[in-house]
């Protein structure tokens, strides 16, 4: 195989393996105060994920997506089971309960959900392509969005049952369906919004109206953004080196190892190391849309975009958040972020759009 194309295979894997060691560095750092480390090194424990997602990568690479995508169905439906477990005898942290214990691990149904969803809505809309436009046949993968939603936001996750709207209409439209039929959940949102603010836990109005008026609650509902804002607007353009950002040391920074790790980042690392990150996240957008534009296969096409819609509003949501420019939702950063259950899943969706760019011969 010549060189090129050898770059070719490997480049997505060089971009996340570079996205990952800054964020090795940044979970060490955001570990780590003047009066020494927390509980636990979350970098140590993030490198063990990392070895783990190399397990998911070889076995996505060797089963292949087509043989996934087979078996969506079953497995969309078992991730509803574990999303109803979850209220049965999930794991509460901080008023949540998000998580099964597992005994060697805990495990997040709901970011399984990114991976099971992505893979049913893909299945039903490439096989039931130039039926799209039907209505019924659109209503199926609007309801099988709406249920795992509506679980996701009842544990409460508000952030992860967002992340699935971006990847249900870009799927959708890369289909081909009709304009007017996007527009209907849109509008339905807007007119049933009254209605859903009932709906919020106390916590998540609080943190819309701070977004409206940081200044309301800032040692309250405002304190985590506000923080956030001084420690990248501290970090200047070159940053204050790395373990040396004040307001990450002195712990003045809540949540730093997960939602807020790119404030760590912007304080030690300035404008500059900002600027790097988010180069590097447009080069892996760029590189998947380039698979995706290159497949002839349809099921394979909408894998990628719905991988690329995904990251896309993690990326942007949570850069946005952390500057305090949208409301903080809980979303983490791809690849940045503390936690095995998002990383593993990001991995997977990785894996199965090189798994598309390896059935296909797209170069």
């Amino acid at each position: 195989m010549p060189f090129k194309e050898k770059l070719a295979d490997l480049d997505v894997f060089v971009i996340i393996a570079l996205i990952c060691v800054i964020g090795l560095m940044s979970l060490h750092s955001a570990s780590y105060t003047v009066n020494g480390l927390l509980n636990k090194d979350f970098a140590d424990l993030q490198f063990m994920w990392f070895i783990f997602a190399l397990v998911i990568i070889f076995f996505v690479l060797k089963y292949g997506y087509v043989k996934l995508l087979d078996k969506a169905y079953i497995l969309f439906f078992i991730n509803i089971i574990l999303l109803l477990l979850v209220f049965a005898i999930g794991r509460t942290r901080l008023g949540a309960r998000r998580w099964l214990d597992l005994g060697f691990f805990f495990l997040q149904p709901a970011e399984l959900c990114k991976i099971t969803y992505i893979l049913a809505l893909v299945k039903y809309v490439s096989s039931r392509q130039y039926k799209i436009n039907n209505i019924y046949v659109y209503l199926i993968p609007l309801i099988g969005t709406l249920i795992p939603m509506m679980l996701i936001i009842k544990q409460p996750d508000l952030g992860t049952a967002l992340t699935l709207l971006p990847v249900f209409f870009a799927v959708l439209f890369t289909s081909g369906i009709k304009k007017r039929f996007l527009f209907v959940p849109i509008i339905g949102a807007i007119i049933s919004s009254p209605f859903l603010w009932v709906l919020l836990k106390q916590y998540q109005k609080n943190r819309i109206l701070v977004f409206l008026n940081p200044n309301m609650d800032p040692l309250g509902a405002g304190y985590t953004v506000i923080q956030s804002k001084i420690a990248i607007g501290s970090g200047g353009l070159l940053g204050k080196g790395w373990m040396a950002g004040t307001q990450n040391q002195l712990n003045f920074l809540p949540e730093r190892h997960t939602d807020f790790i790119f404030s760590v980042l912007g304080e030690e690392w300035g404008f500059i190391g900002a600027i790097l990150i988010l180069i590097l996240f447009l080069m892996l957008l760029n590189r998947l849309l380039k698979i995706a534009d290159h497949t002839s296969d349809l099921s394979g096409k909408l894998l990628v975009t719905a991988t690329v819609a995904l990251l896309w509003f993690h990326i942007f949501v949570n850069i946005s958040m952390v500057m305090g420019l949208m409301p903080a939702v809980g979303i983490p950063l791809p690849f940045l972020s503390y936690g095995g259950s998002n990383l593993s899943a990001f991995i997977f969706l990785i894996a199965l759009c090189k798994s598309v760019q390896q059935h296909r011969k797209v170069f």
